[in-house]
């Protein structure tokens, strides 16, 4: 007996252990359910949606149809369901409910009589839609209101639209419809104006990232910041995908996750090797770029990702030129500090050029099989297009206020002294009468042009060779050939007569002498920065 009694005696510890294993099994939730908002202030990321509905709520504007737009993992579903805690809870609608009231319970494990959840994939057809048409004429059971929540609505058939149309312009008073979509293209658009539409934003990063590591707190882990934001970088602005991806990294890494974990699970680049490739661009390294692109595919690293980190980088330095104050998107001060500087030498339209080309690759590398022939071509665009000449920099340059650094000499400084104004042409006297003897180059004499007026000449310009003028001093120190307005084409014989009788003595303007022209020391400096060549007629 006493042995027949140890024995039932253990077979009942056996079935406890047993028990309590598979109820802690049972019992374990991923982080997405865990976690999951249970009440307005819950909800991160999406303060607008959010404030609305408290508004409603509280002013009691209630629509009889909403609808949820957004990509996966905002809070479309959640949304929904803490709507209707609000609307169906003990004493509602009101938005300051008990979560942990029974009907609120039963809205979250979407087990309420009054909270029909109906999947929009799998009930799309007409006679889904006349069950609803005729259920909606029952009264709620024990909350205030009977909510049909339809998720992927955009699923739905043009039939079950159209038999949905009367019943959501006029349905009874007790019921409230709630829509949840990823494509709102595909919804009639009769459908969508009888409803009030919420367009669900990506969460920020920074948002997740911050989630992450409170996630990691309670559930007596270490996150480092690093990988945090490499989680919420990785997931594109969705919660649910971040979570999921944390829940994935606590069971290959245990109580420790660092960002090189990361990024071996889930292949995502590393800040360091985006700063690097940027700085190699920055640079005009193009081995380097190609070389590095090599390690990454080699890897199998997602390049597609890749290219469009580094898409990130660059607007964020472009944006940290235009607001110093701007986010640095995750870099480290020891590595963003670096690409800062290493684009200061970089004019802005020269960035936008870059984000531009990289963008173009990135859209052909979508449709691509081989995805790293694009990217290496992207890279040589990019690289190249730094390098290239515009008709901005032409102006610039010969109009001596250009940021060319082989244009500038040391002896240039932002005060330097004008060249001095040409004076202009005395008017011309007027013609004697007929009468009179033709003027005398003694009494008469023909104003001679000034030295300023002269052509520049290669004695002249020696001294300066590298001197910087302007087009406008160019324009005026051209030569003149008389003080005198030459005859209009429409004049007369005899005033040509006259005036070709006027001082015999005059020297004739001498013709332009092309080879003088030529060295003149403002087109050898521009053919030594355009590295350009003389074509002779």
């Amino acid at each position: 007996s006493t042995a027949s009694g140890r024995k039932k005696d253990q077979q009942i510890v056996i079935d406890k252990f047993f028990v309590t294993t598979r109820l802690t099994r049972v019992s374990y939730q991923v982080f997405a359910r865990k976690y999951r908002p249970r009440t307005f202030a819950d909800v991160l990321g999406q303060d607008h949606v959010i404030s609305t509905l408290r508004n409603s709520i509280e002013r009691d504007r209630l629509a009889h149809a909403w609808l949820f737009v957004g990509p996966r993992g905002t809070g479309k579903t959640t949304t929904a369901r803490i709507l209707a805690k609000a609307l169906n809870c003990p004493g509602g609608p009101s938005i300051d409910f008990d979560p942990d009231d029974p009907v609120c319970l039963e809205i979250g494990n979407g087990t309420s009589l009054d909270v029909i959840e109906i999947d929009g994939a799998s009930n799309n057809s007409v006679d889904n839609v006349r069950d609803i048409r005729e259920n909606v004429q029952f009264t709620p059971t024990q909350g205030k209101f009977k909510i049909y929540y339809i998720d992927e609505v955009h699923m739905l058939t043009s039939a079950a639209f159209n038999a949905l149309l009367k019943t959501l312009e006029e349905p009874p008073e007790h019921v409230k419809f709630i829509f949840a979509t990823t494509e709102p293209n595909k919804i009639l658009p009769t459908i969508i104006s009888r409803c009030q539409r919420f367009d669900l934003r990506p969460i920020p990063t920074e948002t997740i990232a911050k989630h992450l590591q409170y996630i990691a707190t309670q559930e007596g882990v270490h996150l480092d910041d690093p990988a945090a934001w490499a989680i919420a970088k990785g997931a594109d602005g969705g919660m649910r995908d971040a979570q999921s991806m944390l829940d994935q990294l606590v069971a290959f890494c245990g109580e420790s996750i660092t960002e090189q974990n990361v990024l071996e699970i889930f292949g995502f680049t590393s800040r360091e090797t985006v700063a690097s490739l940027t700085s190699s661009i920055l640079s005009k390294d193009s081995p380097k770029a190609l070389d590095l692109i090599h390690q990454q595919a080699e890897s199998g690293k997602e390049l597609s990702q890749l290219l469009g980190e580094l898409i990130g980088c660059l607007r964020a330095l472009l944006v940290t030129r235009l607001d110093p104050n701007a986010g640095n998107e995750g870099f480290a001060a020891e590595i963003w500090d670096p690409l800062v500087a290493a684009s200061e030498g970089i004019q802005t339209d020269r960035i936008l050029n870059l984000i531009d080309v990289l963008a173009d690759s990135e859209g052909r590398m979508k449709w691509a099989s081989n995805k790293r022939l694009h990217f290496e071509i992207g890279i040589i665009k990019a690289i190249q297009s730094l390098n290239d000449a515009r008709i901005s920099d032409v102006i610039k340059a010969l109009a001596g206020a250009g940021s060319l650094s082989d244009l500038q000499t040391p002896s240039e400084t932002p005060h330097s002294t004008p060249t001095p104004p040409v004076p202009a042409p005395a008017p011309a006297s007027p013609a004697p009468p007929a009468s009179a003897s033709p003027a005398t180059p003694s009494s008469n004499p023909a104003p001679q042009a000034s030295e300023a007026e002269l052509p520049p000449t290669k004695e002249a310009s020696e001294p300066e060779p590298k001197a910087k003028r302007s087009l406008d001093a160019l324009i005026d120190a051209a030569p003149e050939a008389t003080a005198e307005p030459a005859p209009a084409l429409n004049a007369p014989p005899q005033a040509a007569e006259q005036s070709s009788a006027e001082p015999a003595n005059e020297e004739e303007p001498s013709p332009v002498d092309d080879d003088s022209f030529y060295q003149d020391p403002l087109i050898q400096e521009a053919l030594k920065v355009f590295e350009g060549t003389i074509q002779q007629p």
